[in-house]
Order: C-alpha cells, then sequence, then structure tokens
C-alpha cells in the first residue's frame, strides 16, 4: 500500500485551470480607448461646403469605443455618430456606404441599431435609410454579425 496517503499536496493543482470550457473574458486594452476624435469630427462637419462629409464618417468610426466598460465614452460617441449621420443629405448616403469596407460596414450598421434602441426627434428616419443603404452594401450577413456580437459600441 502506498505510504503517503495523507499528504495534501495534489490540493493545491487548480483543476479548473485545464478545463477547456472555461470562459475567460478577453481585455484588450480597454482603458485607453476614449472613442472618436470629437474635435475633428466637429471640425469636419462646420466644413460641411468645402469639405467632404464622408470624411467625417470615417474620422467617426475609426477608434470605436468597443471594448471599454465606460457608459460614457460609449454615449458620447453614438452622439457623435447621430450627429454625423443626421449631416449627411439622403442623395450622398450611398456613396458614403461604399467608401467603407466590410467592417467599416459592421462598425455603422452597429451604431444604427444602437440608435434605434433609443431613438430622437427625426433619428428613426435617418436611421432607416442609413440601414437601407448600409444592407445593400454589407448584406444580410453584416445584420447577422452585428446581432451576434458580443463587443458592442
Amino acid at each position: 500500500m502506498a505510504k503517503n496517503t495523507v499528504s495534501a499536496r495534489f490540493r493545491r493543482v487548480d483543476v479548473d485551470e485545464y478545463d477547456e470550457n472555461k470562459f475567460v473574458d478577453e481585455e484588450d486594452g480597454a482603458e485607453n480607448q476614449l472613442g472618436p476624435d470629437e474635435a475633428e469630427v466637429d471640425s469636419l462637419i462646420r466644413q460641411y461646403p468645402s469639405s467632404n462629409l464622408v470624411e467625417a464618417l470615417h474620422a467617426v468610426l475609426k477608434n470605436p469605443p468597443i471594448n471599454t466598460k465606460n457608459q460614457n465614452v460609449k454615449e458620447r460617441a453614438e452622439n457623435l455618430v447621430q450627429k454625423v449621420l443626421s449631416a449627411f443629405k439622403s442623395s450622398d448616403i450611398d456613396k458614403a456606404v461604399q467608401s467603407l469596407d466590410k467592417n467599416g460596414v459592421d462598425l455603422l450598421m452597429k451604431y444604427i441599431y444602437k440608435g434605434f434602441e433609443r431613438p430622437s426627434e427625426n433619428s428613426s428616419a435617418v436611421l432607416l435609410q442609413w440601414h437601407e443603404k448600409a444592407l445593400a452594401a454589407g448584406g444580410v450577413g453584416s445584420i447577422v454579425r452585428v446581432l451576434t456580437a458580443r463587443k458592442t459600441v
């Protein structure tokens, strides 16, 4: 028979560490995500007659606060995106959506659905126009990716 059956050394091993079904939430540097640069986007919107609003759209989608848990940062980014989307004329929306890549269209869809969660005055009509053009560019797959994504804006 074994001599050392009273030993408790085996109890120091964390068996949960080796479990493949163990969930660990990934933190990808969420502390330094401050969202889009508000001053840059505002200056691009103010220069609208001489500037291109597509640049403002790209600037607002450049640094999304996806990994942060700070709700103030997320709300500020959402309001800024809403401001840019409502500044577009309906005839310019298609050109702006076509200028985005696949990830950009998915991110735009995330902001559109976030805007649908908290509608404000006249925002639903603007968001529906953007949704129509984003759906045409990204397809149904874009909607599926947004609705199944764990990381939200």
